[in-house]
């Protein structure tokens, strides 16, 4: 009997260990795949620029990802069917050939399923940067030693691609990106504060300049033969720190002056207006917000002059225009709090002009498809002229009606809508 538990171990005993080595390797195989596909590159960056040799051979091992999967698929291959093999002819020596594969195959998927694929992912699910640094090491041995293999499969893989004409597309649209930036917040990696500050920064490139400019009928200006006493005047008035120097009309606007030059010491520049004033810079409505803050930071200024179609002016966009679209509103101790939505009934409300078509839509849940950037302008539009107060007009759900005029522009509607909505 001793003897022929000693003739079995001596015979099946090789059979075990290397079956048990087959399976630590698919364990450690699938758990490497795993860790190194949902790892964050950012912590790894972190710590190898503070001196972790281990992170760094991560990252490096993580940017040839194709050599690195290829890797991974090779060793995970062999040992799988190394250990199905192994597997098939222990237990048809030991059962015989009737039932030995059969139970074979049902053992030896199991084990692998639990010990050589579901465990292993989940513990290196939880712990991607752990597991990667532990195992790079070993897969940069691998990678080496599999380097004929993955020079092959490279090859094939780039032939593949080039007979089914298949293009990779690995650049991330702004949509992509937008739903990633939720669900970062919703993770609570960001606050929403944050979130928001990214989401205009992605958005920001879209931007243009008509998107934000003020319009010509709300800007302040004097004309270049305008006296001290009226220029004094006017900026007490407005309480910019920037007038607009024109000569005749808005539409011709040849400098921009500063309140600090205009009042010189303890009283008012002795100097032409012609002298301190700044030179303007001139855009057009369609310029990119991105290109323009560069353009006003390169040229020190802090006002540009949007132009319309007929060379007329159509507005400015400041630099705190700019940046607002980036961190939102920026307040200062003269700037008006204005309600520009402001409900005065169960389904009735009174609506600036001036309210952007984004924000109005918004409200009330409209699905708009125009060119116009404001509420007024959307009116107009929608009338097909200039209105007069009492002018109205039913929209989807919503019933608007013009209030008040400034000069042709619509100053405030009203609001009346026919279902109850969904306040934002």
């Amino acid at each position: 009997m001793i003897k022929e538990f000693y003739y079995t171990m001596q015979t099946y005993l090789p059979m075990l260990l290397a079956m048990l080595l087959c399976i630590i390797g698919s364990a450690y195989f699938s758990a490497t795949e795993t860790a190194f596909s949902s790892l964050n590159k950012t912590r790894l960056k972190a710590m190898a620029e503070k001196g972790n040799r281990k992170a760094a051979l991560s990252l490096r091992l993580g940017e040839q990802y194709d050599k690195l999967i290829s890797t991974i698929l090779i060793g995970n291959n062999l040992v799988n069917i190394a250990s199905a093999s192994i597997g098939t002819v222990l237990f048809v020596d030991l059962l015989g050939s009737s039932i030995g594969p059969t139970v074979s195959t049902v053992v030896i998927t199991i084990v692998v399923l639990i010990f050589g694929e579901i465990t292993p992912k989940s513990v290196a699910k939880d712990m991607p940067e752990r597991f990667s640094m532990f195992s790079a090491p070993l897969l940069k041995g691998l990678i080496w030693l599999l380097t004929p293999l993955n020079f092959i499969f490279s090859a094939w893989k780039r032939f593949v691609a080039k007979v089914l004409r298949l293009e990779s597309d690995n650049v991330m649209s702004q949509e992509e990106l937008l739903l990633l930036l939720d669900e970062v917040e919703q993770g609570g990696a960001i606050n929403q504060d944050e979130g928001e500050l990214m989401r205009n920064i992605v958005e920001f490139g879209d931007m243009e300049a008509q998107d934000i400019l003020t319009h010509r009928t709300d800007l302040e200006g004097v004309p270049v033969d305008a006296t001290k006493e009226e220029i004094a005047d006017t900026f007490t008035q407005s309480r910019y720190s920037r007038l607009l120097v024109y000569e005749e009309s808005m539409d011709h606007i040849i400098g921009i002056l500063h309140q600090k030059d205009f009042y010189a010491g303890s009283g008012v520049t002795t100097a032409p207006i012609t002298d301190i004033m700044a030179k303007p810079i001139f855009i057009g409505p369609t310029e990119k917000l991105n290109d323009l803050l560069q353009l006003l930071q390169k040229r020190k200024a802090h006002v540009a002059v949007v132009i319309d179609e007929y060379g007329g002016t159509q507005g400015i966009v400041t630099m705190e225009d700019i940046l607002e679209e980036l961190v939102g509103e920026i307040w200062d101790e003269h700037d008006e709090v204005v309600e520009q939505i402001r409900q005065t009934g169960e389904h009735s409300y009174i609506v600036d002009g001036l309210t952007s078509m984004d924000d109005f839509s918004a409200q009330f849940d409209l699905d708009c498809q125009s060119d116009s950037v404001s509420l007024g302008g959307w009116v107009m539009e929608q009338l097909g002229r200039v209105p007069a107060p009492g002018d109205s007009f039913t929209y989807e759900t919503l019933t608007v009606t013009v209030l008040s005029l400034d000069v042709h522009r619509v100053d405030t509607v009203r609001v009346d809508v026919s279902e109850p909505v969904q306040q934002s």
